[in-house]
Order: structure tokens, then sequence, then C-alpha cells
């Protein structure tokens, strides 16, 4: 079983580094005003999504603890991320607060993650 949540976890590291890694490529023609949610950052975000999923169930199925208010303020953190990445994902340009939001969302979450014991 830890293997399998040892890869899961892998997974859930590159779905965050594919989302933050779209966020900072554009962060050059966000000051431009020429920034869009790129497919990197959508997909990046519903890897996120499948893999914490997958990782608070095989925790739990493995009867070790999971902090339920913490897995429950990312949750909602990556939801409202994958709200505005999705919605936004066909506009040509994407408002500067609007980019920045996610971005800041998305370090926010990486800090829960890592931060909060």
């Amino acid at each position: 079983m830890d293997v399998l949540i040892n890869v899961f976890v892998a997974l859930h590291i590159i779905g965050i580094a594919s989302l933050l890694g779209g966020f900072l490529t554009q962060m050059k023609s966000m000051s431009t005003g020429t920034a869009r949610f790129n497919k990197a950052m959508l997909h990046g975000a519903l890897t996120m999504l499948v893999t914490g999923v997958a990782l608070v169930g095989l925790n739990q199925a493995d009867d070790q603890t999971v902090n339920n208010i913490k897995v429950g303020i990312k949750l909602a953190v990556l939801v409202v991320i994958l709200a505005v990445v999705y919605v936004k994902r066909d506009d040509e340009t994407a408002p500067k607060p609007l980019f920045g939001a996610v971005g800041g969302l998305t370090v926010a979450n990486i800090f829960i993650a890592t931060l909060w014991t």
C-alpha cells in the first residue's frame, strides 16, 4: 500500500508542478496583459484533484490519520482554482487580478500542504 500511496504523491506533485509551471511561464505575459490560462494549468489542476482524492481514500484505507480540515481547505482552494481556469481557458487573455489570484492560490495550496502539520 505504501508504494501505491507514494505513486499517487508523485503524481500529485507532477500536477502541482504543471499548474504552477503553467502560471510561471505566463508571468512575463501577465505584465503586458496577454497572459492566458493554458492547458498545462487545467490538466495540472485536474491531476491534483484526482490524485488528492485518491490519496485521502488510500490513506484512510491504510488506517492512517487524515486531517480532514486541512484536506477540506486544500480541496476548496483547488476547486476555486479549477473553476477559474476551466471557465476562462478559452479566453484570449486573462484579467491580471484573476490570473494573479490563481497563482497566489496555487502557492497558498503548496504552503498549506507543506507547513500545516
